[in-house]
């Protein structure tokens, strides 16, 4: 994909700019700085409301198991720190759709004129799957938890490290919304003529594999959650293969 973008710009097919490999560092400087700033300023509201993103939001998951775990931090400066991950999480959640626009502007110039069409549209669809993600995820966190938990029932009290359960929390979230990215990112390569669904459908073995070792990866190290979490991925990925198809159809 990466060459053939490069090619393009080469050739000067759809870059408006014919830039030089400097300029395109500047450009791409340019972008990631306006992302931080956004970010920041998204963040610096939710580290002072933290408190009651906390109690609302984030404890939410932890209100669907019985008995409900407790909360506890163990050393001075957790308190804060975990104040901290809360707004940069929050922040970023916020400052998605202009994170995604910059992500798409920058991959613009070297598409067609046609293909650039897409973009807005794309970035719709990008922040729409990435708050799907985020769904997701909170729909599934209370059942890992209460899973997990009911194994220590009736022997053990559930006392959960605030700064572990947030990381756990923010870790598993983001990557559900990035994880829900898969058809959009097909729809593009697909559009662009880098992706085909005969390739994704001849791959199905590697991305099971991939699938199971993704959910590993961002889940606690054990099989029932390993499992849960691999599901919808392989179905994303079904899903993906589905989207490649009718924008080939859509060609044709």
């Amino acid at each position: 994909m990466i060459k053939n973008l490069l090619l393009k710009r080469k050739k000067g097919e759809g870059d408006e700019q014919g830039g030089t490999f400097l300029a395109h560092l500047e450009e791409l400087r340019s972008r990631l700085v306006k992302c931080a700033v956004v970010t920041v300023a998204a963040a610096l509201p939710c580290f002072i409301y933290w408190k009651k993103i906390f109690d609302v939001i984030l404890v939410y998951p932890l209100c669907k198991t019985d008995p409900k775990p407790h909360l506890i931090f163990t050393a001075p400066a957790e308190a804060v720190m975990l104040s901290l991950q809360i707004a940069a999480a929050c922040g970023i959640v916020i400052a998605s759709p202009v994170i995604f626009y910059q992500i798409w502007r920058f991959v613009s110039p070297g598409l067609y004129k046609h293909e650039k069409r897409v973009v807005i549209p794309v970035v719709v669809a990008t922040t729409l799957s990435f708050f799907c993600g985020l769904a997701f995820s909170y729909a599934l966190i209370p059942l890992l938890i209460k899973v997990l938990t009911s194994f220590g029932a009736g022997v053990l009290e559930p006392y959960f490290k605030a700064k572990e359960y947030i990381g756990f929390l923010i870790k598993l979230s983001l990557a559900c919304g990035l994880i829900f990215e898969m058809p959009v990112i097909s729809y593009v390569l697909t559009k662009m003529g880098l992706l085909t669904p005969g390739f994704l459908v001849g791959k199905i073995r590697h991305a099971i594999v991939l699938c199971f070792i993704v959910a590993a990866i961002i889940t606690p190290p054990d099989i029932f959650s390993q499992a849960v979490m691999a599901v919808p991925l392989i179905t994303l990925y079904g899903l993906s293969i589905f989207v490649s198809y009718l924008t080939v159809e859509k060609k044709r």
